[in-house]
């Protein structure tokens, strides 16, 4: 019986394990290159007093912390489409990756985010 239980748990661990989304990364030298070569979905997932300190050019936004992000985000974003986010560092863009993928997206995490972006530009 023990044996029974501890597979039991064993497999729920990894079919948790697995289920988990990974997400694509890119480099800001690397959506720097896009950027040039190409117009691309960027979107800014900052808030907007983050955003009035600086952004990038060519990007659409909507805030990570809103409650209806994903909606918001799935308004203005094109599914047939690879999407690239960005935040000031990183972590919030990667949170939103993950709630874009599991709704069909395409998505890169810009890594380094916002900051990096402007140490390098």
């Amino acid at each position: 019986m023990k044996n029974v239980l501890c597979l039991l748990l064993m497999s729920f661990f990894f079919m948790n394990c697995s289920s988990q989304v990974e997400v694509k990364s890119i480099s800001t030298k690397e959506l720097k290159e896009l950027l040039s070569k190409e117009k691309i979905q960027l979107m800014d997932v900052r808030t907007p007093k983050e955003i009035k300190e600086g952004a990038i050019a060519t990007a659409t936004f909507s805030n990570y912390f809103d409650t209806n992000f994903k909606e918001k985000a799935s308004k203005i974003l094109d599914k047939s489409k690879p999407v690239y986010l960005y935040c000031r560092s990183g972590n919030r863009s990667e949170k939103a990756s993950k709630i874009l993928q599991e709704n069909g997206y395409e998505v890169y995490n810009v890594l380094g985010g916002y900051n990096k972006w402007k140490q390098e530009n």
